[in-house]
């Protein structure tokens, strides 16, 4: 069984939501403003100073991008993949 299996709808949620709160913290830290999703790395890359805040902002995308399809499953009646 994986970690998403055992989540109810619920917990994936607030996991989504805590995930959006610590993104947003570091949107506004290094004050990143891609215009389109096809920048978001790049400006991240230019703007991050410090290679750990770097790191985190990567790991909360991919943790975002996870966290939502298992959600989206959840809410289809789906097991995630």
């Amino acid at each position: 069984m994986t970690r998403t299996d055992a989540m109810n709808l619920s917990e994936l949620q607030a996991r989504l939501e805590r995930i959006s709160e610590e993104m947003i913290g570091l949107i506004r830290v290094y004050d990143l403003d891609a215009t389109s999703p096809f920048d978001v790395i790049a400006v991240a890359r230019a703007k991050i100073t410090r290679p750990e805040d770097y790191v985190r902002f990567l790991e909360l995308s991919l943790e975002g991008r996870i966290y939502g399809e298992a959600a989206s499953a959840a809410m289809n009646g789906k097991s995630p993949s």
